[in-house]
């Protein structure tokens, strides 16, 4: 890879500074020099192909989380494999850590150690800020808002849904906050690009380390859980159930005895794990299309399992970081050429590896964010940004994108008023005659959708 500190790439020029096609770069190398005031004083807008990264991801959200119960190709995948769905969650969090990248960029590494010369403040706010992300989550998705089918509000607090979408971007946020704070090169060398960094790479290697000593050394006992015989947040009058879960097994990656399940049961506690787990569409489980599960099916069918668990953050951190090497890329190379050969060939690395990884037995799973899930989905974030860019910001089809672009600039907006339906409430409230004649009413039962209570976990 070309080096990144050499005395050619300290003047940064901003994304704007090459305004002509990839391909014609080579021939006006002076009309890119003549433009440097310009381009210096354009540098602080924002990346246009990143906002429409953001957009696109939002876009998928809503749609496998609406459409997906009638389009199960799109939903997500019961436990092992990839569909559509299952690469949401890392966009978001490869949207983080590029966006980390542009927030502590750098014309050159002199004022990257100006801008967080005081680290421990640069630290604290970094915290504030994933605090309050992971509180919004908690509120969000933890149960307090019932959804569509149920008007009502609050969630007994022992069985409050601890972590969520919002809560795993906080964590991979702050984990690569504090690796740009204080794990960068703060000399200028000429040294290679993947030296200037290397130590956001060992904490990959150290979290994916951790991961896998983890999810095949710990020893899963039997369990047992309570169940509820309710699908809502709240505690259900009816009585309850025990089921007994036989494990007695160390690195089992199914749904009912792995080590991440285990790790959240002690940690959080059953009753503040993800009560609809996705495992339930498996053959095994045999659910109705009214998602309940029958009395003949596996004891595990009936437990709660927290997809954004402890375990899995680690990975899902690990992707937040790799992440920011991709913003590196953007924020400290000049030449579309450059930024574009550099992401496609991580891109293809991390592609080889992942798919080996699958080849050989480690599966792609996204409720346990498996080390070959990992790669492959931060690969194909990777290529997606990548051709994205190509098209918004190499060849100008933003106007192409505004509508994604637009939904990028106010992607919290949107998830919040998404996630807590308030936009399909407001809807809803204009019907013809009585309130079942509404849009939503009709649009459900066009698409013969189930009801949905609340957003599914990405």
């Amino acid at each position: 890879m070309p080096a990144i500190c050499s005395n050619s790439s300290l003047n940064f020029r901003g994304k704007m500074a090459e305004i002509l096609p990839l391909l014609n770069n080579h021939h006006h190398q002076q009309e890119e020099d003549d433009e440097l005031i310009v381009a210096d004083k354009k540098s602080s807008r924002r990346i246009a192909s990143l906002d429409v990264f953001r957009g696109l991801s939002i876009f998928l959200m809503v749609l496998v989380d609406y459409a997906g119960s009638s389009l199960p190709v799109i939903a997500h995948s019961p436990w092992n494999g990839l569909h559509l769905a299952d690469f949401v969650m890392p966009l978001f969090l490869f949207a983080a850590g590029v966006s980390l990248a542009i927030v502590y960029k750098c014309p050159s590494l002199f004022l990257k150690q100006q801008k967080i010369e005081n680290k421990y403040e640069a630290t604290w706010k970094a915290i504030v800020r994933a605090v309050g992300l992971f509180l919004l989550g908690v509120f969000l998705q933890g149960g307090y808002l019932h959804g569509i089918t149920s008007l009502t509000y609050g969630v007994d607090i022992e069985r409050i849904r601890l972590l969520g979408i919002l809560q795993r971007i906080a964590i991979g946020y702050i984990a690569a906050a504090v690796c740009e704070i204080w794990l960068s090169r703060q000399t200028c060398q000429k040294a290679a690009f993947f030296r200037n960094y290397m130590w956001h790479w060992c904490a990959v290697f150290f979290l994916s380390a951790i991961y896998i000593g983890l999810t095949y050394g710990l020893y899963v006992a039997d369990w047992q859980f309570e169940d509820l015989n309710s699908f809502s947040s709240l505690v259900s009058e009816n009585g309850s159930t025990i089921h007994t879960v036989t494990c007695s097994v160390r690195g089992d990656l199914g749904p009912a005895c792995n080590a991440a399940g285990m790790i959240d049961r002690y940690v959080l506690g059953i009753n503040h794990l993800y009560q609809k787990p996705v495992y339930r569409n498996l053959k095994e489980c045999n659910i109705s299309k009214g998602g309940q599960v029958p009395d003949s099916s596996p004891s595990w069918c009936y437990a709660p399992f927290e997809p954004e668990g402890i375990l899995s953050s680690l990975t899902a951190s690990a992707a937040c970081i790799i992440g920011l090497q991709y913003g590196h890329i953007l924020t400290e190379l000049q030449g579309h050429r450059d930024r574009l050969c550099n992401w496609s060939l991580l891109s293809i690395l991390l592609m080889i590896l992942g798919s080996v990884l699958a080849l050989i037995g480690i599966p792609l799973n996204k409720s346990l964010y498996t080390i070959s899930y990992l790669l492959v989905t931060s690969a194909a974030s990777g290529i997606t940004f990548c051709a994205l860019y190509l098209l918004v910001d190499v060849y100008g089809w933003r106007r192409v994108a505004f509508v994604l672009e637009w939904m990028g600039k106010h992607s919290l907006s949107i998830f919040i008023l998404v996630t807590s339906n308030l936009i399909v409430i407001a809807i809803q409230g204009f019907y013809w005659k009585s309130p079942g004649n509404n849009i939503v009413s009709l649009f459900f039962s066009c698409w013969d959708f189930e009801h949905i209570s609340s957003l599914r976990s990405p």
